[in-house]
């Protein structure tokens, strides 16, 4: 992948691969305390938390690219569910003289980076907002999850 700099500027060479974000917005959140406010009061072992991980990336015809980033957080004590937090984070991008070939990872790792940091704060709010103290989600490395993705998809069509 060729040295792709998002916030360099392209400067006078109209033919520098550039990265701009158009917007940014929250698409879709849920929230689930389904044992509010019982949970709050319990002590003693700390709940197990499975994360989700999604990204996705669509071109539209104005030549604008959408990516999603969905985050899930489900919490649970033993069998009972702590909490559930859902959020569908969405970005709108502008790139441009990227070749094709590099063009899903600029997708998949670049633009969901940019876009993390705003989800996280989301999840940290919501958690907060419903009782607990907020959840910060660790750092994720966008491209080893593309990486994984990309070779799980390659073994799943080798073995078909």
């Amino acid at each position: 992948m060729t040295d792709l700099n998002p916030l360099a500027p392209a400067g006078d060479d109209p033919n520098a691969p550039s990265f701009r974000i158009v917007t940014q917005y929250l698409r879709d959140l849920s929230f689930e305390h389904p044992h509010a406010p019982e949970s709050l009061r319990q002590g003693g072992e700390q709940p197990q938390i499975d994360m989700g991980v999604e990204m996705n990336a669509r071109g539209r015809p104005d030549g604008l690219f959408e990516v999603d980033l969905k985050l899930s957080a489900r919490a649970t004590r033993g069998e009972d569910a702590v909490f559930h937090v859902e959020v569908l984070y969405g970005g709108l991008f502008q790139i441009s003289n990227v070749p094709e070939d590099e063009m899903e990872p600029v997708l998949l790792i670049e633009c969901p980076r940019f876009l993390f940091p705003f989800a996280r704060r989301v999840i940290a709010d919501v958690t907060s907002e419903g009782g607990f103290p907020p959840f910060l989600l660790d750092p994720i490395d966008f491209g080893a999850v593309y990486l994984a993705r990309k070779a799980q998809a390659e073994g799943v069509a080798g073995n078909a």
